[in-house]
């Protein structure tokens, strides 16, 4: 996140995507360092998921993580 605090400060956009079991704790982050960055949160669990669910899921995120670098 301290990453995507930098670029936003440079005036570059973007944002972060992670399986929605994250979400609580980048919510907590971001309250801590006092920066929400825009996310894209995406079904859980990731790492067991074979190359077709994969390609799904990332077919139905591609327009949201598109979303995240093209707001500004």
């Amino acid at each position: 996140m301290q990453d995507i605090k930098e670029l936003d400060s440079r005036g570059i956009p973007g944002g972060f995507i992670a399986s929605s079991v994250f979400e609580n704790a980048a919510i907590a982050h971001g309250e801590a360092v006092g920066f929400a960055a825009d996310s894209l949160f995406v079904a859980h669990p990731i790492q067991d998921r074979t190359d077709e669910e994969m390609k799904l899921l990332a077919e139905t995120a591609f327009e949201r993580a598109v979303a995240l670098i093209c707001h500004g």
